[in-house]
């Protein structure tokens, strides 16, 4: 479980597939404080499983198996050596819940229709699939890439949000394009509510 609340960027330093998953290999500082084998940490808003931890100066190297079909429905995909990947360690039990609850589990890729700057703050507005539109409503939670976000407005097909400086300069946000895909997590509580009325 994670809050959406992302602690540091951290750089991809190799991917190398397989037959059947894909070992990405991470460097991070903060996150890695504490960090073991099998602990889970979320990249770009996935939840995933640290396998092999090494180090390089100051820097750890995580290393994580993605499995194909993580692979082929993230935005994790995209990325080659050099890219930032938003990080986020778990949930303490006792901690502070400054976003929302986040599981990590992603429910498709959006699109960037827009991203500009308004004023000192950023709106960008997203594409998504029917399947995460659902969930989506007018000052609810989602999850873009990791971060925790508050939605401005909803469409039929795309919702907007507004980014504060502080969020576009402490995440991958900084490095967005219109066109590039993104992570979405729709709100769970929004999930279990339809689940239990459909019951």
């Amino acid at each position: 479980m994670f809050t959406g609340i992302i602690e540091e960027t951290g750089a991809v330093e190799s991917i190398h597939p397989g037959d059947k998953s894909v070992r990405l290999t991470v460097s991070l500082r903060k996150t890695g404080l504490g960090l073991s084998v099998g602990d889970s940490l979320s990249l770009n808003g996935c939840c995933l499983t640290v396998v092999e931890i090494g180090s390089k100066g100051r820097s750890k190297m995580v290393q994580f198996d993605l499995l194909k079909e993580t692979w082929n429905l993230t935005n994790l995909k995209d990325c080659r050596a050099g890219s930032a990947v938003n990080l986020e360690r778990s949930l303490e039990a006792g901690g502070r819940l400054g976003g929302h609850f986040v599981t990590g589990h992603i429910d498709g890729t959006g699109k960037i229709m827009t991203w500009e700057q308004k004023g000192e703050d950023y709106q960008l507005q997203v594409s998504a699939p029917d399947p995460v539109m659902r969930y989506v409503v007018h000052k609810g939670s989602i999850a873009v890439d990791g971060i925790s976000l508050t939605v401005a407005a909803v469409e039929k097909s795309c919702f907007t949000i507004w980014i504060i400086p502080h969020t576009f300069n402490q995440t991958t946000l900084k490095e967005r394009a219109v066109g590039d895909a993104v992570n979405l997590e729709a709100d769970m509580l929004g999930k279990y509510v339809e689940r239990f009325i459909a019951r």
